[in-house]
Parts: structure tokens; C-alpha cells; sequence
């Protein structure tokens, strides 16, 4: 996600109101003189405030507002883990609720913001309690796979094609159903903790003919590609947008789309973590 070059907002021919080029005939005299190129270097910058259009910085604002929500909503799940269910039922619904609007509603996403957090604060606690050591793993591998994507993304080495992205819809729907038949199996099947050697249903099955290796692992690890390319897609969002000139709001879905990727890959890591502690215990 590159950022406003500040030379560019600074510079009349680069501002959303006025087209590439079309300085006014004051403007072009201005900047013949010392004096008009230091008044034009000393105006303030266009923002998302002045021009109604979404911009980094405005969704940048947005995404830590939000964050700051799930954590502080997490500080509270982690010491009242039981709130995790409530959590992980009210943002569900909301999730769904925010995918579906045509436009954004900043209440309905803060307080999804809060449910989430509530769900991975209390489910933190558990695996913490659990397999001591994987929450901060966890954090690290989480923050780790977002800087690298960044970097790569802002440097024009990742990038979201057609015919990647059908893939991963294809990979993330096939992802989600084996999720559907795990938690299925897990509750009814008879694959439960004594048939799989875990707690974590199909994912705990180790694979004899792979080197003994747990199938969570593998299929953790794909996962965690998997949300990855989610995060490119989020971050191609927000570039397109900021392009396009969209409407200011449109930066609570570029922030709701981060939340949604980045919540989903502590999960991941948090499970992947658990499942080779697990192993290595055994």
C-alpha cells in the first residue's frame, strides 16, 4: 500500500480537484518566483476531510481506531474467557451483516471490532493455559506475515491477478467446508479426542506415510497462504479505491477487510502453534 507521495499532494497539479496539468495562470506566474514556490510547499496537504474521497491516511486512522477496539475488547475476553462464545456468535452475525451493506456503517463494524475481540482474547486465554508459549507466537507470525506482505505489496512484488484470485476463491470455499465437516466431526463424528490423538478433530490426525506429521499442520500452513493473498486483496482494495476517488467512507471497509484477514490468521497461527506444541509433547 504506497502512500501519497507528499511532494504530489502538495503540488496544485496533483490535487483530486484540479486536473494533472491545469495550474491556473496565478498558479504558473507563482511558481516563476522563490516566494510562489514556498507558499505552495507550505499548503497544507489535501485530506480525506477536504475532499470527501477516501485516502490512506483517513483508512490508515480507521484501521487503528478499529484495532484499538478489538484489543481493548480482547484485554477483556482474556481475563473472561467464557465471553468468547458470545464474541465469536455476535461477530459471526455481524461479519455477515458488514460483507452484505452496500455501504459501510462505522457503529456496526466498531462493534464487530469488539465481538471479535472478545472471541480471540478468550480463546487466547485457553490455548495460553493450554500450550504456554503460543500466544506470543502466534502475535509475532501474525504481525511477521502482514509487514512482509506489506513491503512486498507496496514494492510491486505482490500482486492480485484474475486468475489468482479464482483460485482462491475456489481454495478458500473448499477451506471452509472441510472447517464445516471438522467442527461436524468433532461434535457428532466419530473422530473425536481419543480417535485422533487432539482436541482439534481431523486436524489432529497424524499422517504415518508424511512423516508422522499432524494433517493441521499442513493444512494450517495452506491456510496461512491463504489469508495471506487475502491481505494482497485488502490492500489492492484500498489502492483501488484510494485511485478511484471513492467515497471517504469506503475506508471502514478497507479497515473491516484488514480485521477480517488478520483475526482470521491469529487463528490460524494460534491453532498451527498449538498442534506442534501438542506434537512435540507427545
Amino acid at each position: 500500500m504506497a502512500l501519497s507521495n507528499p511532494a504530489f499532494s502538495r503540488n496544485p497539479a496533483f490535487r483530486p480537484n484540479n486536473p494533472a496539468g491545469a495550474a491556473t495562470a496565478t498558479e504558473t506566474t507563482g511558481l516563476a518566483t522563490a516566494e510562489g514556490i514556498q507558499s505552495l510547499y507550505e499548503a497544507p496537504s489535501a485530506t480525506s476531510a477536504d475532499t470527501g474521497r477516501m485516502t490512506y491516511e483517513d483508512t490508515i486512522v480507521k484501521t487503528v481506531l478499529l484495532f484499538v477496539v478489538i484489543l481493548a475488547a480482547a484485554a477483556v475476553g482474556w481475563f473472561f474467557p467464557p465471553l468468547a462464545w458470545i464474541g465469536a456468535i455476535v461477530g459471526f452475525v455481524l461479519g455477515l451483516v458488514n460483507s452484505f451493506k452496500r455501504k459501510p456503517s462505522p457503529a456496526l463494524i466498531l462493534l464487530y471490532g469488539a465481538a471479535q475481540g472478545l472471541f480471540i482474547g478468550g480463546i487466547s486465554a485457553v490455548f495460553e493455559q493450554l500450550w504456554n508459549g503460543v500466544v506470543i507466537q502466534a502475535v509475532i507470525a501474525t504481525l511477521a506475515v502482514f509487514a512482509v506482505t506489506l513491503v512486498l505489496f507496496a514494492n510491486g512484488k505482490l500482486r492480485a491477478s484474475a486468475r489468482a484470485t479464482k483460485v482462491f476463491l475456489v481454495a478458500l470455499i473448499g477451506y471452509a467446508l472441510f472447517g464445516v465437516v471438522n467442527l461436524v466431526v468433532m461434535l457428532f463424528g466419530g473422530f473425536g479426542q481419543a480417535a485422533t490423538g487432539g482436541p482439534f478433530g481431523i486436524y489432529s490426525m497424524h499422517l504415518p506415510w508424511l512423516f508422522n506429521i499432524p494433517l493441521g499442520v499442513i493444512i494450517g500452513v495452506l491456510a496461512v497462504i491463504l489469508a495471506a493473498y487475502s491481505l494482497v486483496l485488502d490492500f489492492d482494495f484500498i489502492q483501488n479505491g484510494v485511485k478511484n476517488r471513492a467515497p471517504r467512507t469506503m475506508g471502514w471497509y478497507g479497515a473491516f477487510g484488514l480485521a477480517v484477514t488478520l483475526i482470521w490468521l491469529y487463528v490460524e497461527f494460534l491453532r498451527l502453534f498449538a498442534i506442534i506444541a501438542g506434537g512435540s509433547r507427545d
